[in-house]
């Protein structure tokens, strides 16, 4: 599976010249826990968490932002990426097209992949996947075949 089948977007991002109360504002605001800030170019130049603006000491984001950011792009695999964010030790990874912020990948986008489970209803076969698949391997009906539940049919 490739990252751009369960990034998030639109990013909320912000400005390096953006207050601290703005970017506090911004992450209650949209119950988000970072935002990517970009340059005027829109490329990445860091990343402010709720930890940098918990215990770093600064008046805008370019004081308190996590510079040198690591991101993928589109075409990444997803267990490339979490690999990423377990080694790493870090919550999010921006998807880049180019220079361009075009998504990004958390931990909870990950665990909803991981919770999403779809069933064929002709023989109860199941696939853990964002989308169904495009047929059954057992009994080979089409992706139309299959429905999101949390119990296989017949149980």
């Amino acid at each position: 599976m490739k990252v751009k089948e369960i990034m998030s977007a639109p990013v909320i991002c912000t400005r390096a010249d953006a207050s601290i109360a703005d970017i506090a504002t911004l992450l209650a605001r949209h119950q988000i826990s970072a935002v990517p800030v970009t340059d005027e170019s829109g490329a990445v130049i860091g990343l402010v968490s709720e930890l940098d603006l918990l215990a770093r000491r600064g008046k805008l984001a370019r004081d308190i932002m996590s510079p040198g950011i690591i991101s993928v792009n589109e075409e990444a695999n997803v267990e490339d990426v979490r690999f990423l964010l377990i080694e790493r030790r870090i919550r999010r990874v921006p998807v880049l097209a180019g220079q361009k912020l075009i998504g990004i990948v958390s931990r909870s986008d990950l665990i909803r992949q991981m919770a999403a489970q779809w069933y064929c209803d002709i023989c109860g076969e199941s696939a853990r996947e964002e989308h169904p698949p495009d047929q059954c391997p057992k009994c080979r009906a089409p992706s139309a075949r299959f429905a999101q539940d949390e119990h296989p049919p017949g149980n």
